[in-house]
């Protein structure tokens, strides 16, 4: 089982899905940053002075953690951090799910996609792969040709 985990073309599938939708997805809300607010405060659960500071912050973060990925540079390290992200999404839409709100996710400024159950799924396959990555981050595909950088 591990050598089939240890594949490198699947290191580097996983690594492209991955890297291109936190790409995608910063991308919208770097263009948009007061539109991703919106998003953010429609959730209810973040004191108004942090929504504006974690708008600009988190597809910063995204976009930083999703170029790393993909070039094979501090793949744990990236992985370890887009998990908590996730993570923290997923607890922000099942808060929203309790309290019973119908709004837009947040994952993109560009389209519309209900928080929900298919969200959550969504978010939990996104999950699994970065832990993969977490455990597994070397291939030969990597830019970084050092342990070291590619953790």
């Amino acid at each position: 089982m591990k050598k089939i985990l240890q594949n490198d073309y699947l290191n580097l599938i996983i690594r492209i899905i991955l890297s291109t939708v936190f790409i995608f997805f910063a991308v919208g809300k770097i263009t948009d940053p007061w539109q991703f607010a919106k998003e953010i405060n429609n959730y209810q659960i973040m004191p108004e002075f942090s929504i504006s500071i974690m708008a600009l912050a988190i597809p910063w973060i995204e976009l930083i953690c999703g170029f790393l990925i993909i070039s094979g540079v501090k793949v744990k390290s990236s992985s370890a951090i887009s998990g908590a992200l996730l993570i923290v999404f997923i607890i922000a839409i099942f808060i929203a799910m309790s309290k019973g709100l119908n709004i837009n996710c947040g994952c993109s400024t560009q389209s519309y996609q209900e928080v929900g159950w298919a969200k959550i799924f969504e978010d939990i396959l996104l999950l699994i792969g970065f832990v993969y990555l977490y455990f597994f981050p070397d291939s030969k595909f990597n830019f970084a040709k050092t342990p070291e950088l590619a953790s």
